[in-house]
């Protein structure tokens, strides 16, 4: 017996339970965005291109400048059509003087017609050949007007105000109306679109969200845009989405939505590949659990440890739906006031007591550890 009470008395103590750090998580709102491929558009674009033939005499623009609306910016040789102008004039002026003629004669012929001095048939030719003279008159005019515009065409103006491209075509090269190659490009980019596609499928899941009142939204027509740019930075001036299409592109099942951004500096150039990031709305009351605290099981299922009142650990399944910064929202398996575990996690298994304690790398929240 007293052999048996030594040996017990030299045994070692039991060991300490494994210590974890923990996170107690709550219920928070959480603004929900979503990173969409896009492509800046300008706002306006105009292709200049010639209204008439002829060959180009000077280039009146820097290429790459700002020009305005009405600004000169080609010059067609113009001396055929300062001598068509002044052919129409001449027809013009020989058609007026006819109707002078003509109108005279058809009074003279309305009194003599009276005394039987000409017939009645003369008069009508009188009035017909008066009324011709000013029908003609009529068209040769036209044909001033139409001279004046095609001389006019000869200086080819800014259809709109922007930054002009470069110039395809130089002084002495042959151009036609109609044809389909531009002289130049005008893009107006003070302020620019940005074309985004979103799935149906994500599209569905968002209204979805809304309507159940888990996901509130002031309304996608004047949600909040946010660009990151080429090199991974962020476009310091936040956008606003003005529309989504009305139909579904049959052939990615996407629909376009297109947002509007400032661009005062001109950073944002057309056609540059861009990630949107729609603020899609707030989700009241989410569990955001810390992203090392959710892992996968064999089957890629997410798990998570948490400790109960007992401090024992509890396996929980999990529904990690998105990532939001460093965290999870989590919307199955966990619940406000859980002890989340963050810090230990290769130590311990369901069933194993613990010590708990706060996290040493994980920002805890408001009553971790406790």
């Amino acid at each position: 017996m007293a052999l048996l009470a030594a040996c017990s008395a030299q045994s070692p103590p039991p060991p300490a339970p494994p210590k974890v750090g923990v996170v107690t998580l709550r219920a928070e709102p959480v603004e929900l965005t979503a990173d969409l491929p896009g492509r800046v558009a300008a706002a306006e674009t105009s292709e200049v291109r010639p209204q008439i033939n002829g060959v180009i005499r000077a280039r009146l623009f820097t290429e790459g400048s700002m020009v305005r609306a009405g600004q000169v910016l080609y010059e067609i040789e113009d001396a055929a059509y300062r001598a068509a102008l002044g052919t129409a004039q001449g027809n013009l002026a020989r058609a007026e003087a006819t109707i002078g003629s003509t109108t005279a004669l058809a009074r003279r012929y309305r009194g003599l017609v009276d005394i039987n001095a000409v017939s009645q048939q003369e008069l009508d030719n009188a009035d017909a050949a008066a009324r011709q003279a000013r029908a003609d008159a009529a068209a040769q005019r036209s044909g001033v007007q139409a001279a004046r515009v095609n001389l006019d065409f000869t200086r080819i103006r800014a259809p709109i105000s922007g930054r002009i491209g470069r110039s395809f075509y130089t002084r002495g090269a042959l151009v036609q109306s109609g044809q389909a190659d531009a002289l130049a490009t005008i893009m107006r980019t003070d302020t620019v679109y940005v074309d985004v596609t979103q799935s149906a499928a994500q599209l569905l899941d968002l209204k979805d969200a809304i309507a159940a009142g888990g996901l509130s939204n002031q309304g996608r027509e004047s949600a909040r845009v946010r660009l990151i740019l080429p090199n991974g930075k962020t476009y310091p001036i936040e956008g606003r989405l003005e529309f989504s299409e009305v139909a579904v592109d049959p052939q990615t099942g996407s629909v376009t939505l297109r947002a509007t951004f400032p661009n005062p500096q001109g950073l944002l150039l057309p056609g540059m590949f861009v990630r949107a990031r729609l603020v899609e709305g707030v989700r009241q009351n989410a569990i955001l659990a810390p992203q090392q605290g959710i892992t996968r099981d064999p089957r890629g299922r997410a798990t998570a440890l948490v400790v109960d009142a007992a401090n024992t650990v509890v396996s929980r399944r999990v529904i990690a739906e998105r990532p939001v910064g460093d965290k999870w929202v989590v919307t199955s398996g966990l619940a406000p006031g859980d002890r989340l575990i963050v810090e230990g996690l290769v130590a311990v298994k369901p069933g194993m007591k613990v010590s708990v304690g706060k996290p040493a790398q994980v920002t805890a929240a408001p009553g971790a550890g406790r």
